[in-house]
């Protein structure tokens, strides 16, 4: 059920009303993951078997390491995380390793493999699953105070990995943030002027920039943009930069914003990404969720940077090549980690070996901020364009390109629809850059506007980019 379909918003009234309805307040917890379970399973029923299943053996393990006299938790953790990517790589990249290691037709008794379809949502749940294993393993005890009854663990570890808000495309809930949340909310404690806000700027990110880019963007694809000029090119470049963050964004926005209403509060995901003068820090602001949960469950255990600097460079590689693998059942996504990865090696490298400092002032740092930029927006094209041999001859067209006419229509809407992103992350410099300055106090005005624009502005619906992973 996309966020944006008519259905959703039926849905969630639905879903409030009963939530907070009195007489029904000693069931909210039951009440949203039922609903939850529905939303999940709105288009395909069959989903929810795999999601039931990692539900029950993450609670299960969880059950057995609260468990005070039970004798191999270490053991039982090492299943935990075994059995959740296990189920990952089956359903998400078996038909990626045959097809690779046995070619696209591979042995007759094989081709079964290349037709397991990829459940909606697991790389975001068994991210929980894993989360939830290794937190009550590290610190069970400050989460929960006492052993938790089966049957309820197997409740509220319904809600944790099946949170309808989160549930396909995160925001990523760490379990020792989100288990002590779960608890009888009120209607009164609802933050109604900060969801408001939220879920309209989420709308306007998804409705009005990302969808209507969506509708100017395909021209990137082979062969549409054989036939564009070189400035054409550039600016399909920047704009789809700012279509995904628009809509990664704007669903992250949405689903933080619908948790409130129901009295939960899910991690940023985002904090202006773009005016990031550095990878490192790119990385700090971009999916939050995703980059903390590879620090804390992947590059600490590997050893960080605890190890002198070959093992945290090997350390750093591996994580954002995994990270780029996480994304997608292609080995362009990891090349496109592996390029992060190897951006990062060379600006750890250079901060520990250059001889002298570079100049801290404003024009420099937009100078970094630009070329930072840059760097992310042409990797984008390995998300965009179906591999890496295409991405590539993009990159090629940019200078056999340059006598065709250009398309000064298709160049006009994609700046004006990439604008506002950039005009959001200037608000984010400023903000940071001078906050006793910040006027908050005409921003009711601004989001009238946003919501104005939504109702007459908005573009043809598509699905959530993220949704392919």
């Amino acid at each position: 059920m996309n966020f944006n379909s008519f259905g959703f918003f039926i849905f969630l009234l639905i879903t409030f009303v009963l939530y907070y309805i009195p007489f029904l307040k000693r069931f909210q917890l039951l009440t949203v993951v039922a609903a939850s379970f529905y939303f999940y399973a709105y288009t395909d029923p069959w989903l929810l078997i795999l999601l039931l299943f990692s539900i029950f053996w993450n609670a299960s393990i969880v059950y057995l390491i609260q468990t005070p006299d039970f004798g191999s938790k270490k053991a039982v953790l090492g299943l935990g995380v075994i059995l959740n990517l296990s189920v990952l790589f089956f359903f998400k990249y078996s038909g990626l390793f045959a097809k690779t290691f046995l070619g696209s037709g591979g042995p007759s008794e094989l081709h079964w493999i290349f037709l397991i379809p990829l459940p909606i949502g697991i790389s975001f749940y068994t991210f929980h699953g894993i989360s939830m294993v290794v937190d009550f393993y590290r610190i069970g005890s400050e989460i929960f105070k006492e052993k938790v009854p089966y049957p309820k663990l197997i409740l509220q570890s319904s809600l944790y990995i099946n949170f309808f808000p989160q549930l396909v495309a995160g925001p990523i809930v760490k379990a020792k943030e989100f288990f002590p949340q779960i608890k009888t909310k009120d209607f009164k404690d609802i933050p109604w002027i900060q969801a408001a806000k939220i879920l309209i700027l989420g709308y306007f990110l998804k409705t009005v920039i990302a969808d209507n880019l969506n509708d100017l963007t395909f021209v990137i694809d082979f062969p549409y943009n054989a036939h564009h000029s070189t400035l054409t090119l550039i600016l399909l470049i920047f704009g789809y930069s700012a279509q995904i963050f628009a809509d990664f964004a704007g669903y992250s926005l949405i689903a933080i914003g619908t948790a409130f209403l129901f009295g939960y509060k899910l991690p940023t995901n985002f904090n202006f990404p773009y005016i990031s003068s550095n990878f490192s820090e790119f990385w700090r602001r971009w999916h939050i969720s995703l980059s903390t949960w590879l620090r804390d469950y992947l590059y600490i255990p590997l050893g960080g940077n605890r190890k002198g600097n070959f093992r945290t460079y090997i350390n750093l590689f591996l994580v954002m090549a995994l990270g780029g693998l996480w994304h997608g059942a292609e080995w362009r996504y990891m090349v496109w980690g592996i390029g992060h990865g190897l951006l990062l090696l060379i600006e750890r490298f250079l901060d520990q070996n250059l001889p002298f400092k570079l100049p801290e002032n404003r024009f420099f740092s937009f100078l970094k901020a630009g070329f930072v930029f840059l760097s992310v927006s042409l990797l984008w094209l390995l998300f965009r364009l179906p591999d890496f041999g295409t991405a590539i001859k993009y990159l090629k067209l940019l200078g056999t390109n340059l006598s065709l006419g250009t398309d000064w229509e298709l160049c006009t809407f994609i700046i004006f629809f990439s604008i506002p992103v950039f005009f959001y992350h200037f608000y984010g410099w400023y903000k940071e850059k001078y906050p006793e300055e910040t006027i908050e106090n005409v921003s009711v005005i601004g989001y009238a506007f946003l919501l104005f624009l939504i109702v007459l502005n908005k573009g043809p619906s598509a699905a959530f980019i993220y949704f392919q992973f």
